[in-house]
């Protein structure tokens, strides 16, 4: 049996919008890649900016139902308040990770009112058998997230495994793989992929770099989102091929990028705003129990 890495299928830049209040940002998953192609990953917004303009109003108290939130954030100062009492700030280099399931109702604002507010939020899907669970929040401090770091490049575990060493986010029903990977300059990296079934993607966010196995690398720039294929397993001269590794090549002035992976959960996916179910149905009960204070 052997190893291979995977290509990369698609290479796009996110959109520009405003979400919240009018916080500008590049709405990367649910923009020019849809979120079925990278389930159950459902959205990724990259918000970066030095004018307060952009920023500032932020993301006044609004609902959730049916999905997990993680934002992570690489500089700048964030506020978040819930109706289940959870209040906290997101400071550089932490993780948030929130659990609205059933509903929740909560608030995201800055915390500065001058300087760079650089970082991302995913949503993740949940299966329908925990879409009306409890909900729940957690911050997860910079230092207690894992490193590991070599001359070469250095790379934060935020979820998952690498190299033997495990991610401090848990809780999250996908166990996605999540790192945080920096390289210097035409340095390479390999990562495993634990199944061949999931579904994968990297973002660039500092200088660029080759994704891919050797004569097929694809170069992925600064604010490119690059997802590797997805292919099942393959069989050639008795020897089983499974495409289950990212591989990476680092530009002349190194690269920084986020890798993400995880299984698929292959359910139907309904979406109006805030609100993710399976059925219409649901997003209209969704609305109803918000309406009457359920949340």
């Amino acid at each position: 049996m052997s190893s291979v890495s995977r290509k990369v299928a698609n290479v796009a830049k996110g959109y520009k919008t405003k979400d919240g209040a009018g916080v500008s940002l590049l709405r990367v998953i649910g923009g020019p890649i849809p979120s079925k192609s990278v389930d159950p990953f459902l959205m990724l917004d990259a918000f970066k900016s030095e004018n307060p303009n952009d920023y500032i109003a932020g993301f006044p108290s609004h609902p959730h139902r049916g999905q997990q939130t993680l934002t992570y954030m690489i500089e700048g100062f964030m506020e978040h308040k819930d109706n289940k009492g959870n209040k906290g700030i997101l400071k550089p280099g932490m993780v948030q990770v929130m659990n609205a399931a059933r509903g929740i109702i909560h608030s995201e604002m800055p915390k500065q009112v001058e300087g760079k507010m650089f970082g991302f939020q995913f949503w993740l899907n949940l299966a329908a058998v925990d879409k009306m669970s409890e909900p729940w929040y957690k911050d997860i401090p910079s230092e207690q997230i894992p490193e590991v770091n070599t001359s070469d490049k250095k790379v934060r575990v935020v979820a998952g495994h690498y190299e033997g060493v495990e991610g401090v986010v848990k809780g999250l029903r996908v166990n996605p793989i999540f790192l945080d990977v920096k390289l210097e300059p035409n340095t390479k990296i390999s990562v495993d992929i634990p199944d061949f079934d999931h579904n994968s993607f990297i973002y660039v966010f500092e200088g660029e770099g080759k994704f891919g196995p050797e004569g097929y690398e694809k170069i992925v720039g600064d604010q490119h989102i690059g997802v590797l294929e997805n292919k099942d397993r393959v069989t050639i001269a008795d020897d089983e091929i499974i495409p289950n590794k990212l591989d990476a090549i680092a530009g002349e002035n190194g690269v920084r990028f986020l890798f993400l992976s995880a299984k698929p959960i292959r359910e139907p996916i309904v979406q109006h705003g805030p609100f993710v179910m399976n059925t219409q149905k649901e997003i209209q009960q969704a609305f109803f129990d918000y309406q009457m204070g359920r949340f």
